[in-house]
């Protein structure tokens, strides 16, 4: 996971979550993050909370709670008790019924965070209501689901984004203006990693044990991971053309969820790419890699090193510290959208079910030992 700045990257995922939830919330960021408010009463952006299974909710809501120009509203779980527990943290009713949040003209967006299995239908019922909509990853349990989520959005024309916050990462907004410059020259092949010991620490375990089963998940842990990872590859290299894989049960602390995959991908411009992710690893200290005919680079333990024949300065030998600023991330992102600011780097529907068709289709590879095309 690469959203926090450089001295978090390689935190154990429980104490990331803590620093995004608090310190990119905090005042300092807080200062960067929200544009200075006009004179008078700061316009306010009202929203709801449809679901609170997933991991990153506390995080979400710590940020929206610091923003002063949200109202959240209400909240919504098909889980009473978990819909009060999060009504009492955020200080608001909860609705018996999402039907309530969808019928409220003052819920101008909702953010979805229940169990992967449920999306599809409260997506489009939000879409369908007209309500501008922040996601978590993946958008759908399967690629067939998420299209049909992606067409729904789109012709609600409401405002869409989801939980890619690699892309705010400095180094990889570096890594992506190079390639578009060509630095590399001619690209063979990219790597990315995204690995946490969250099964051997038994993260999921209590509260968050759904995300450990498939069969409501959709994934594991490959696929948990792997999306953020595949985000990026696709962010910068654009579409798959087709994918294999090997995932597999390391531990078996959660039954048959798997814990561990590597794919191969090739790219429709002829990159070839490896993606690694888990849930048993001790350490992730290299997480990207690029190699091409005129330079390359790579990210070690947060460090990014840069070679390129057409860069003055990048010989690889030290750190490359020259990077673009962060930017906000993907729920600042959001709320600063409903808020009527332009220009915000969103997330689309399409790359969002487009990652769901890809991992879909490494799973496919895996269990058939196959090369698959992406639906």
């Amino acid at each position: 996971m690469s959203l926090e700045p450089l001295a978090l990257k390689n935190l154990p995922r429980r104490d990331f979550i803590k620093q995004v939830g608090y310190a990119a919330a905090g005042t300092a960021v807080l200062s960067q993050l929200v544009p200075a408010l006009a004179d008078g009463a700061p316009p306010t952006v009202v929203l709801a909370l449809v679901g609170g299974a997933h991991i990153h909710t506390p995080s979400y809501m710590q940020i929206l709670k610091n923003r002063p120009d949200v109202k959240i509203k209400c909240v919504w779980d098909h889980d009473t008790a978990r819909a009060g527990k999060w009504g009492a943290t955020l200080g608001c009713p909860v609705a018996d019924d999402p039907k309530v949040i969808w019928s409220d003209t003052e819920i101008k967006g909702v953010v979805i965070c229940s169990e992967t299995d449920r999306h599809k239908d409260l997506v489009q019922a939000a879409a369908a209501a007209g309500k501008n909509m922040f996601v978590e990853k993946p958008l759908g349990f399967t690629s067939e689901d998420s299209k049909a989520m992606a067409a729904a959005i789109d012709k609600a024309k409401v405002i869409f984004t989801t939980g890619y916050f690699m892309r705010t990462d400095p180094i990889l907004l570096f890594l992506k203006e190079q390639v578009a410059k060509g630095s590399f020259g001619k690209i063979s092949r990219v790597r990315a990693s995204n690995c946490h010991a969250g099964s051997l620490g038994h993260w999921f375990d209590t509260d968050y044990r759904w995300m450990a089963d498939p069969k409501i998940a959709g994934v594991g842990a490959f696929g948990d991971l792997g999306t953020h990872v595949l985000d990026i590859l696709m962010w910068i290299f654009g579409d798959v053309n087709s994918i294999t894989a090997e995932i597999k049960v390391v531990a078996g602390n959660y039954g048959d969820c798997d814990e561990s995959g590597e794919a191969l991908m090739s790219f429709k411009s002829g990159i070839i790419g490896t993606l690694a992710a888990g849930w048993v690893d001790l350490a992730n200290p290299v997480t990207f890699l690029i190699s091409g005919t005129e330079g390359f680079a790579y990210v070690d333990q947060g460090r990014l090193f840069f070679a390129s024949k057409n860069v003055p300065g990048a010989d690889g030998r030290e750190p490359w510290t020259d990077l673009p600023p962060r930017v906000p991330l993907p729920m600042e992102q959001f709320v600063d959208a409903i808020g009527g600011k332009t220009g915000m780097p969103l997330v689309t529907p399409q790359e969002a079910a487009a990652r769901v068709s890809v991992m879909e289709a490494a799973y496919k590879g895996s269990h058939a030992h196959a090369w698959v095309s992406p639906a």
